[in-house]
């Protein structure tokens, strides 16, 4: 796998991600190219991983072995549309955007090495929780191949795509729903008599066991719930999952193919 040429069409956050990602593993970066149509973008990139090629014609690269379309969904169509006549026949492609379906890159490539990803961002220190699905006319060597890559960013399996948007809710975008709470938490431990590290500690450690009880304790949710008396938050919890359902479901709504 270590001899295949990458190309990543968007140099955004995921891209960095993967870039980490693979370097973290000793992948060879003289075999990526990324390109993207902002200088800042491509420089930014270049300087934490210099050994990459950047540059601005999403056909070059198209020519490369793997192809990562590393695009939000509005634009992928146009893109696909002008690297059509690059693919070559052997080319993989791998989109790691919700709502464009196999399908439709398929139609547009005129190809079926589609691999669709829902990535996540832990893959940043190999620790992803990353959901995938293959075109239907994918063998199982070829699924080999390409998952030796794949997993290289933490855990990885397989779905029906059809659930693939469902697990961009709830495992791509679900760390931004906690991670403001968490910090907040951390001052309060602070302001409170902690320091930095105790924090930090309680917090990871306790959120840990925490999801263990709730998931492998064999209670069900109100008996858990009921293990501790004092809830401070228990008049804001309606509100929350208000939240949660009005922002969440919508959102579903748009991104779903």
């Amino acid at each position: 796998m270590k001899s295949n040429k990458l190309g990543f069409i968007g140099g955004g956050r995921i891209t960095k991600i993967f870039l980490q990602a693979l370097q973290n593993k000793g992948f060879d970066l003289t075999s990526i190219v990324v390109c993207d149509n902002k200088p800042d973008t491509l420089q930014s990139l270049k300087q934490e991983f210099i050994k990459i090629h950047t540059i601005d014609n999403p056909s070059l690269a198209a020519e490369q072995d793997i192809v990562f379309v590393a695009l939000h969904p509005p634009v992928i169509t146009g893109v696909l549309d002008m690297i059509k006549d690059d693919i070559r026949k052997n080319t993989w492609i791998v989109s790691l955007a919700p709502k464009i379906d196999i399908n439709r890159i398929s139609t547009i490539l005129n190809t079926k090495k589609i691999l669709r990803v829902i990535p996540n961002a832990a893959s940043y220190i190999n620790e992803g929780y990353n959901p995938y699905s293959f075109g239907n006319d994918v063998d199982a060597t070829e699924k080999m191949m390409m998952l030796e890559l794949i997993e290289i960013l933490g855990y990885s399996f397989e779905v029906p795509e059809g659930k693939l948007e469902s697990y961009a809710l709830l495992s791509a975008m679900l760390p931004t729903y906690f991670w403001p709470q968490w910090k907040t938490l951390l001052e309060i431990g602070v302001e409170t008599g902690l320091t930095q590290k105790e924090c930090e500690e309680s917090i990871h450690k306790t959120l840990i066991a925490a999801l263990n009880l709730l998931f492998n304790s064999g209670l069900d949710y109100t008996k858990v719930v009921d293990l501790i008396p004092v809830k401070p938050m228990a008049e804001h919890e309606a509100y929350f999952s208000e939240a949660y359902r009005n922002k969440l479901l919508s959102l579903f709504e748009k991104i779903k193919p």
